[in-house]
Formats: C-alpha cells, structure tokens, sequence
C-alpha cells in the first residue's frame, strides 16, 4: 500500500482485556496476502496488558493504529468508534479473540469489486455466490429461511453505506448486529458468499455465551424493527410477525427459567423487555 494513500479495506478490531488472544489476532492480519489495508485495534480501558501488545506490534508496522478510549464505551459502540476512525472503501470487523484467514481479502475483495453499488456483503452457508434485491432479501429472511443473522464479523461492509445508515445501534446488547443486519438490508441490495473468512475463537468470555441476555434483546430489536424499518410487508404480515415475536419470547424465556429452575427471571425479563399483558395473549394466541 503506498502510505500515502488512503488503503481500500479498514480492519476493525476492537479490544477489551484480550491480551490472551490478540497478538495472534493482529499477527493474522499481517500474514494476509492482500496488502492493501490499515488495522485499527481500538482498546475499550483494558486493565491488562492488550494495548501494551499492540502497541508493539503497531510500532514495526504503519498501517497499525492504535486507540484507546478515555473510558469504557461497550461492545457496540466501540464498534463504531473504531469505524470513525476508518479511511477505506471497506470495512472489515476483526474481534480481538478471532483471527482472519490469509486468503481472506483477496477473495471477499475480488467479489465487492464486481458488485459497486452493493453495499452489504454477507457469509452464507449456501456453497455459491449470489445477488439477491433488498426486498427480497427482507422476504426470504421472514418467511423462507433466517440467513440475515451473521456477526459483524460475517459480514463485508462499504464505508459511506455503513455511515449513511448510521452504523450500528447501540441498545440492543448482544443483538444490535440483527437490527443492524435488517435495516442495512432495507437500504441496499446485497450479496451472499460462501467464504470462510474469519476464524471464530470460542471461549467462556464471549458475549454471545448471555442466553440469557439474548433473549431479551432479540424480542426488544424484532419489536423495534417491525415498528421502525420500511419493511415491504402489508399490516397483516407485520401484525403475524408482531404476535410471533411475542410468542418466541414467551417460549424462549419459559424454557431458560425450567432449565435454570429460576423462575424469578421472569419478571425481570418482562420489565427489560417491556412486556405487557396484551402482548401476553397475543403471543399465546398466536
């Protein structure tokens, strides 16, 4: 990459207490074989030694950035701090306990290029590539097949799209990916691929580990996004959609309280969540 220009892909990583893990994230990232990028580690006040680590890897390499935060932001919006601080075409989000595949850019790169007004590319299970309109998508992902679920991780974001939707909410918890997923869906065509581009790390510090957490936060974002999003459905498929929502969090939350043997949760769970009574015999009679 020729310093100075600006790269075409920005690798995102954002940092807290990961000194385990992240010198072999940030060493994967230099043994890529597409050279054209800049790593931003943004450190989220680690009290280890993680920004001590990248900052010595950064020190024999300038396409290495690294910030720390004057205090704790969390998970998601330390995501989109670390994309202000961006300069590419791309953005690719590497979690500090994950590592990229060497091949990784040079393949997801080649596909991007041949789709410019795209702006969402996303990891699919499917074992070909293809091109798929925003109001279809919306419409296989509620009524054929769930595939708008990958972590940002999974997925391959242009720069001026992700900031003309505003990046990432930040209410959500764990779950700020779905709505993000959705909204960005509602606003570009996009492409699934079969690649393989990150390795995923799993291990007892994971946020994803918060079931039940996750059960919250996906009825709170379903409900939002049925409400917010110009979804291409009629007001009897969002109604259907709105009671199913109901009814997954009944089921979701009464099963974690059996397994546990802590009914208490339930409570607790209904006042996070703001549920209510009527939502209550909408999703029992759903």
């Amino acid at each position: 990459m020729n310093l100075a220009s600006k790269p075409l892909v920005s690798i995102l990583m954002t940092a807290y207490n990961r000194e385990t893990y992240i010198r072999e994230a940030i060493t994967s990232v230099l043994k890529l074989d597409y050279p054209d990028w800049e790593l931003i580690v943004v450190d989220d006040g680690s009290t280890d030694a993680t920004v001590a680590i990248a900052r010595k890897i950064a020190e024999k390499d300038p396409r290495i950035r690294v910030y720390v935060n004057e205090q704790n932001l969390g998970d998601y919006p330390n995501r989109n701090r670390a994309a202000s601080y961006a300069t590419g075409v791309y953005l690719q989000y590497l979690d500090s306990d994950d590592m990229i595949f060497e091949d990784s850019l040079s393949k997801i790169v080649t596909l991007a290029e041949q789709y410019p007004q795209t702006g969402l590319f996303m990891s699919s299970l499917e074992d070909r590539v293809a091109f798929i309109p925003a109001k279809d998508a919306i419409s296989k992902h509620f009524f054929e097949k769930q595939f708008l679920y990958y972590g940002p991780g999974g997925t391959f974001i242009r720069r001026d799209f992700f900031n003309r939707i505003g990046g990432y909410p930040e209410k959500y918890g764990p779950a700020n990916d779905m709505y993000f997923n959705l909204k960005a869906a509602c606003n570009t065509d996009l492409v699934i691929h079969p690649y393989r581009l990150i390795f995923y790390r799993q291990h007892e510090g994971q946020e994803s580990r918060a079931e039940y957490t996750y059960i919250i936060e996906n009825f709170r974002y379903m409900r939002d996004a049925l409400e917010e999003l110009p979804l291409p459905f009629t007001p009897k498929k969002t109604n259907w959609l709105r009671k199913k929502n109901y009814r997954r969090f009944l089921i979701n939350l009464f099963r974690y309280c059996l397994h546990h043997r802590d009914m208490g949760k339930l409570r607790s769970a209904w006042q996070q969540a703001d549920f209510n009574y009527k939502y209550l015999l909408l999703g029992i009679f759903h």
